[in-house]
């Protein structure tokens, strides 16, 4: 199974361990992302989830039938 997070990089920090050493850490804001097509291996040859996040400026048309009744997403993923 493969793991993955979505979401937009807010910026870079430290964090400080318990002894004392600084770790560098990314801040990213994973709001919830919407399911937008299950990929199965009879259909499409692969199994997969396509998982949708953020809200979009602008689609073009192929988009906006792909996204048809779930909503507007900047970001589309594989999983």
């Amino acid at each position: 199974m493969i793991n993955g997070i979505i979401g937009r990089k807010l910026g870079m920090t430290q964090l400080f361990r318990e002894d004392g050493v600084a770790e560098a850490v990314t801040v990213i804001d994973a709001s919830p992302c919407a399911v937008v097509q299950v990929k199965t291996a009879e259909k499409e040859g692969y199994n997969a989830v396509q998982l949708g996040y953020g809200k979009a400026k602008k689609l073009n048309s192929p988009e906006k039938g792909h996204l048809k009744g779930i909503g507007e997403f900047s970001c589309l993923r594989e999983f």
